[in-house]
């Protein structure tokens, strides 16, 4: 059924005129045929719907089939649940692409945003089932060919794509742009609550939907810390996640496209890595300079973007069966922060393989906790994408961090350019006063001037440790790829407080980090040779 104009039908017709589509083309149950004399090739046909999701919901939705498209016949169909807090027109750009190419493409709000019905459920079994009840709708309503359908979107829409992936057959391909695949692992990784991502994603959640009863727990007990139902939390972020679900993913065959930002900082890049290595399938894993959705960002506003241009090829090559190289390019591809150009691996655990440089942290190092030292990992959304598009990561003086508070150890300066590539992962002894604590490890490229260019960081929390008790850590730092110059240093500093962290770290407290001579402390970089 055709919905009657609302604002984001208004919103809409907007979008799609500024994209070469006729606002009445767009919102008419039937187009105007075009004059005899024109010369421009026609359009696809979009309409907007009401579409019934599960359990009796509306969701608001819209459909672009081909402009020839002929009765009788059917075409590939390709399915985008919206992001978080974004209406259906936010893929309208990709879609009329899409549809000029010969697919019949809807999308969707995600349940419970803007004027879709529910509430939001974080990728819940409802949305999941939402995906298959518009499948269902478009097979009904469509000319969509029920052999060859795909789905796909950007962050929620990735997140809800792979978990469908897992419970509906009927999907052939999937492309999973800045998602997620591991909840736990994006927002509270090394038992670390990433306070900014959270916010952000609580703020837009409020602002633009319905969140369910169970999310507004879930934030409550997120925010205040609630380490007795720490538990409840770690469960339901594992029932979203395509990682608890791979087997069923991996039966069921669908060809899987993951693409990321190396600077993610709601959905940082490790996950996607040792998600992809799980997969058996037909698979991709692509990583670029950048922060959430940043990367493909350009494209949804129909600029040219290489990662929707992989996403296509994908869909060509498994929806249509076209043979266009993409499945026998270099599986993996990345691009350094700070250098252009494509890097093909054979698989992810071989980006970085080939050398590892270690760090000695031999220094012993105290730390008072609570102190900001200066060292920080930056601003959600906006420091990595400051990198991205003008080289300018999160900096720090080094030799001006306060001692106090930073502990700091330094390589010499290198001879040649370093291109570390992959996981860096920092192995150290700790020795707390408290029982509890924060720490977040920041590897940083310094040049000749003491100023140190952020390469990558991770935090880590401890909770219930014996006081004055030393401990082992192995923490993974956020994975990336960065090109150090010639004559520079790396330097790892360890500090206690980030804004992008809830830290746990009691007053007056103190963090000892020390090199054991039977458990040398290191940090161990990953390297590309030359």
């Amino acid at each position: 059924m055709v919905r009657t104009p609302t604002a984001a039908a208004v919103a809409a017709a907007l979008t799609v005129a500024a994209l070469g589509l006729a606002p009445t083309q767009a919102l008419a149950e039937t187009p105007a045929p075009a004059p005899a004399t024109a010369t421009v090739p026609a359009s696809p046909e979009l309409r907007f719907h009401d579409i019934p999701g599960s359990g009796g919901i509306t969701l608001k939705g819209n459909v672009l089939t081909p402009a020839d498209a002929a009765p009788g016949r059917t075409y590939p169909l390709i399915v985008l649940p919206s992001s978080w807090g974004m209406p259906q027109v936010e893929y309208i750009a990709q879609a009329k692409r899409l549809a000029d190419s010969g697919y019949v493409v809807v999308s969707y709000t995600s349940r419970g945003f803007w004027l879709s019905g529910g509430h939001v459920e974080v990728a819940g079994p409802p949305d999941v089932a939402d995906v298959s009840a518009v499948i269902d709708w478009a097979l009904a309503h469509t000319p969509a060919d029920a052999g060859r359908i795909g789905v796909g979107g950007v962050s929620y829409g990735a997140g809800i794509s792979l978990l469908a992936s897992a419970h509906d057959s009927r999907i052939k391909a999937v492309v999973a742009l800045s998602g997620w695949a591991d909840l736990i692992e994006s927002i509270y990784s090394g038992r670390t609550q990433h306070v900014q991502a959270a916010a952000l994603l609580g703020a837009a959640g409020y602002l633009t939907g319905r969140p369910s009863p169970e999310l507004h727990q879930v934030l409550s007990d997120f925010a205040g810390s609630r380490l007795d139902r720490e538990q409840q939390l770690i469960d339901w972020g594992r029932r979203r996640s395509a990682s608890e679900q791979v087997d069923r993913i991996n039966t069921n065959g669908a060809a899987v496209m993951l693409g990321n930002a190396w600077g993610d900082t709601i959905f940082p890049p490790n996950q996607y890595g040792s998600f992809y290595e799980k997969l058996t399938g037909p698979k991709r894993l692509e990583f670029r300079p950048g922060d959430h959705a940043t990367a493909e960002g350009s494209g949804l506003f129909g600029l040219p973007n290489d990662t929707w241009t992989n996403a296509h090829r994908w869909f060509d090559r498994y929806l249509k069966g076209e043979r266009n190289g993409v499945d026998t390019e270099a599986p993996v591809q990345i691009k350094s922060r700070s250098s252009e150009g494509y890097e093909g691996y054979p698989d992810w655990k071989a980006v970085g393989a080939a050398a590892t440089e270690k760090l000695p942290l031999t220094d012993t190092e105290h730390v008072f906790t609570g102190v900001d030292s200066g060292a920080d990992g930056g601003i959600v959304l906006l420091s990595s994408a400051l990198d991205q598009f003008v080289k300018a990561p999160p900096a720090a003086a080094v030799p001006l961090l306060p001692r106090a508070f930073a502990a700091v150890w330094q390589s010499g300066r290198h001879d040649t350019d370093k291109r570390i590539r992959g996981t860096a992962r920092l192995h150290t002894t700790v020795t707390p006063t408290r029982s509890d604590g924060t720490f977040i490890a920041y590897l940083y490229d310094v040049g000749p001037l003491g100023i140190g260019k952020l390469v990558t960081n991770a935090p880590y929390t401890f909770h219930g440790r014996t006081p004055h008790q030393p401990f082992g850590v192995d923490l993974d730092l956020f994975s990336t790829a960065y090109d150090v110059p010639a004559g520079h240093r790396l330097a790892l500093v360890i500090d206690t407080v980030d804004p992008l962290y809830i830290e746990h770290n009691p007053l007056a407290a103190q963090l000892t980090f020390t090199s054991p001579r039977t458990d040398p402390s290191y940090v161990a970089v990953p390297l590309r040779e030359k």
